[in-house]
């Protein structure tokens, strides 16, 4: 596996080194002391994985540098060296592409076997930091889902709700009240925001965005 270190400090880079280059499986290719000298040997060299502290001083955080190595080179796999477990910024280094994060503290052989897990394709993500990462998005697929109806009034949402199962319009005015005719505008208003051309259309997109979630309340004007 080729490997890249990337720290600021030249006494943790040689550390590092010396302890990389005793495995047989293992070839550093490049150390780089700042973001954005990783970045230029992250082109030059094209690691398999690379080693990258997660606090840089200079113009380019490791974050940031990881952030762009990722989108430029996809298949290099980055594993983040930090002092503490911090959550918020271990959870910025995995939103940036990272594979995983190991603590400066840990044994030798513990790092190099999360640079043979992560070789393999597996990630080094605590179990913690999984469950926050899928609670993360799923509150923006819910934000997503109820931006989509952003533009409907809570009756309008009703409506669509009804017009999913499917009811027509007099059905609806009978079910909330409302005049056919009153019915047939709110139809045509909902058509128009969710710029969709008919009832199937509007059906399918409400389904999709899961309406069901995000149906006003009762007493919702």
């Amino acid at each position: 596996m080729r490997i890249l270190i990337v720290d600021d400090h030249a006494v943790v880079r040689a550390g590092l080194k010396a302890l990389l280059e005793q495995q047989p499986d293992f070839v550093v290719v490049g150390e780089a002391e700042s973001g954005i000298d990783a970045v230029r040997q992250a082109a030059t060299h094209r690691p398999d994985i690379i080693v990258m502290d997660i606090r840089m001083p200079g113009g380019l955080s490791g974050i940031e540098a990881c952030e762009q190595i990722v989108d430029q080179f996809p298949h290099i796999k980055i594993i983040m060296l930090t002092s503490y477990a911090e959550d918020e910024l271990v959870m910025d280094a995995v939103r940036a592409g990272a594979v995983g994060y190991v603590l400066k503290r840990v044994g030798s052989t513990d790092l190099v076997d999360a640079i043979r897990t992560v070789g393999k394709g597996d990630a080094l993500i605590d179990p913690t930091m999984t469950k926050a990462l899928l609670e993360e998005v799923r509150q923006a697929a819910q934000v997503k889902e109820a931006s989509a109806f952003s533009e409907l009034t809570p009756q309008e949402m009703r409506i669509l709700a009804l017009m999913v199962e499917g009811l027509t319009n007099r059905e609806i005015a009978a079910q909330l009240f409302l005049g056919e005719g009153t019915v047939r505008n709110y139809v045509g208003n909902i058509l128009s925001k969710l710029q969709v051309s008919n009832r199937a259309e509007a059906a399918v997109f409400a389904v999709k965005n899961h309406i069901e979630r995000h149906l006003p309340a009762e007493d919702d004007n």
